[in-house]
């Protein structure tokens, strides 16, 4: 009796996977539901993870360094305090990085007037402005390229007529705002020399309509996100207070 319960078994198994190998998907059907406050919170998850974002929270707004003044991207034609904060921010971080990896010392830096997202408010400064001021996962990396694409991107700089931050390159544009004057560190720039460049992996890809960093003379990713490169600098320095200079300007005659 149990043997033949067992082959009635082994029989009906057999045929519900013959007919389960034969299935096949008819319809996709999905809606769309819409988040909103009127959605209840779950108490048991909320409980769980207080802890968790209390702490996060706790690391965010830990007071790292103060500003002296609110920073917006839009208080310059040229160059803005906050871009510049960017560039040299950057330059300060990486040099030390780029030189102990080559040998070599960072020429200039470049970043894009767009990737800064947010104002630095006068006040505290935390871990929590890094991510305000910059929301993406842009790393640093250092090109090097010719002279000849230093000229490339002057001219570029000039026609886009944006305050895109800028650090060791200065750049004098006339009254038609073609170039008048571009040095790098106070000398000018030479077709043929290497130059080497941080910037971040956005704009090494085209972003922006950058294309001079390519071809490359060498490339070297620093592994280390302008982000957490702010968070390091505000760390280390207690007051902010980045001003407009004459890094890039328009001359009247």
């Amino acid at each position: 009796m149990k043997l033949q319960h067992l082959l009635l078994t082994i029989i009906g198994l057999t045929l519900f996977n013959c007919k389960h190998d034969t299935w096949q998907l008819k319809q996709i059907k999905g809606e769309q539901i819409i988040i909103t406050d009127s959605l209840k919170s779950d108490p048991d998850i909320e409980a769980f993870i207080k802890p968790y974002r209390e702490h996060v929270n706790n690391d965010l707004d830990s007071v790292l360094s103060y500003a002296v003044d609110t920073y917006s991207k839009s208080d310059g034609e040229f160059n803005t305090a906050i871009g510049n904060l960017f560039a040299d921010v950057i330059y300060e971080q990486s040099n030390p990085v780029f030189f102990q990896r080559t040998g070599k010392n960072i020429d200039m830096v470049l970043l894009n007037h767009g990737g800064i997202r947010a104002i630095i408010s006068k006040g505290p400064v935390s871990a929590r402005t890094a991510f305000e001021i910059m929301p993406f996962e842009n790393s640093i990396v250092v090109v090097g390229i010719k002279g000849s694409q230093i000229n490339l991107m002057t001219e570029y700089l000039s026609k886009a007529k944006r305050a895109h931050p800028i650090a060791k390159l200065n750049l004098v544009l006339d009254a038609d705002y073609s170039v008048k004057e571009a040095t790098i560190s106070g000398n000018p720039i030479d077709v043929n020399k290497t130059y080497y460049v941080a910037t971040n992996d956005y704009l090494y890809n085209g972003g922006d309509h950058m294309t001079f960093f390519k071809p490359e003379e060498s490339i070297e990713i620093l592994d280390y996100k302008i982000r957490n490169a702010f968070i390091d600098y505000f760390k280390k320095t207690d007051t902010i207070s980045p001003v407009i200079d004459n890094r890039f300007i328009k001359v009247k005659n």
